[in-house]
């Protein structure tokens, strides 16, 4: 069951992250990730509130907290990383690099969780990483549409902070509903977002963002949390699997 959860979120980040380039040429990466993170907060509660699972709020444990907390805080910095590198380079650069997480969270789930690393799971992680590099190492013949080379460390940076929010958030979701995990965690999210918004003083740029890039962004966003869902409700199915 977990497999159809995963399949779908990785099918409706792919359309997110098409959509986000679209949303963020010609806007600040911050502000756009701040309008971004009050749509996915949005959807976030509504469904605590339709799935009646609200009530779980006030069982939930110190440490489910923190590491919720926790999961936040690497989630938000991982979204203002890949808005950056996504505003300044290639989407078929930044993705696959930002997809690489998969290979350090399979690391770490390795040293925390200590999950089985399979010969055949070895294979596909060295698969993932050819990939990756392939992609980012095109025919020179090719031109790449960007001459800021800084899109490189803001993806990387943007891997780093997924696998760790992956980790945190799978402990932070292990003893209260998923639903309710991301409401949770985008709530920090949201903070993070706009106080960044506000440390940089970009407030103003609010007000000159196009109504077709809102648009755009307010629909990725919505395609984008349909992502986290599915993505986070695998991860809960697979720790009960694993339990169980």
């Amino acid at each position: 069951m977990w497999i159809m959860y995963a399949t779908g979120s990785a099918f409706f980040a792919g359309i997110t992250s098409i959509l986000a380039k679209c949303g963020i040429s010609k806007t600040d990466s911050d502000v756009a990730t701040a309008i971004r993170t009050i749509v996915v907060l949005v959807f976030s509660w509504i469904l605590v509130l339709l799935t009646r699972t609200i009530s779980g709020i006030t069982v939930i444990s110190g440490k489910t907290l923190l590491f919720l907390v926790l999961s936040g805080i690497a989630t938000g910095a991982s979204w203002l990383c890949y808005f950056k590198a996504l505003q300044n380079g290639d989407v078929n650069k930044v993705v696959p690099i930002d997809k690489s997480s998969t290979i350090l969270t399979i690391l770490l789930a390795l040293i925390f969780f200590h999950e089985g690393l399979s010969l055949a799971k070895i294979d596909c992680v060295c698969m993932i990483g050819v990939g990756t590099m392939l992609m980012m190492n095109r025919k020179e013949d090719v031109e790449s549409n960007t001459s800021d080379k800084n899109w490189l460390i803001y993806a990387i940076l943007s891997a780093v902070f997924a696998s760790l929010t992956s980790i945190l958030g799978k402990i932070g979701i292990s003893g209260i509903d998923s639903n309710l995990g991301t409401a949770i965690r985008t709530s920090v999210v949201l903070v993070m977002a706009w106080l960044m918004v506000f440390v940089k003083n970009k407030q103003s740029e609010i007000k000159s963002i196009d109504h077709k890039v809102s648009y755009l962004v307010l629909r990725q966003e919505h395609l984008g949390y349909v992502s986290i869902v599915l993505y986070k409700k695998g991860q809960q199915v697979w720790l009960y699997q694993l339990i169980n």
